[in-house]
């Protein structure tokens, strides 16, 4: 099925904004490389600001599909995907990788009232309730602290893989990761 204009248009600038961040990524080029007359982005984004926000909800809708789609490839059961999250990560680092879009656009736009940087963080707590509701699945006592740590683990690796270009944070990460998990899992309530 063929895109509309405006999907186009999001699509174009979500690969521009990947590769070149978002300050880099002017409105013209984005034009040029989308084919798009200026007037048809105004008709549907009144800033570059609005642009962004429509990537970054693709974006999002797109990774979270594909990572709870690998997910369900590798692992059957909450506590075998807790795991699993790290070989996820580890593909897709393996990939086109060029960080995390919602780190590069928070970074980008650090004034934490803006809503570029506040919907950076709905998607981080967007991901770190699915690790609440896999870890709570698997029976953990405490799912939201074992969550978090969880978590931790995997936005470190997404860091270290981007910034010190070492993939193996995954799989490293994976090994504490682990731990943790075991950990949890056979502590008593209290």
């Amino acid at each position: 099925m063929a895109l509309s204009r405006k999907e186009h248009l999001v699509q174009t600038a979500l690969e521009l904004f990947y590769r070149d961040g978002f300050h880099s990524t002017g409105i013209d080029k984005i034009l040029r490389e989308s084919g798009v007359a200026k007037m048809t982005l105004y008709k549907h984004f009144r800033s570059k600001e609005e642009l962004i926000l429509a990537v970054l909800e693709e974006r999002d809708r797109q990774f979270r599909e594909w990572f709870l789609r690998e997910l369900e490839r590798r692992a059957v059961t909450p506590q075998e995907k807790l795991l699993a999250a790290f070989d996820v990560l580890e593909l897709w680092f393996h990939g086109e990788f060029r960080g995390c879009m919602f780190i590069n656009a928070a970074a980008e736009y650090s004034d934490i009232n803006e809503d570029i940087h506040r919907f950076s963080g709905d998607h981080k707590k967007h991901m770190l309730k699915y690790l609440t509701d896999l870890a709570q699945a698997a029976g953990a006592p405490d799912p939201e602290s074992l969550a978090f740590q969880l978590n931790m683990l995997i936005e470190g690796a997404i860091v270290i893989a981007h910034v010190c270009q070492d993939p193996s944070s995954a799989q490293k990460a994976k090994v504490a990761a682990k731990t943790l998990i075991e950990s949890a899992l056979s502590a008593e309530v209290d």
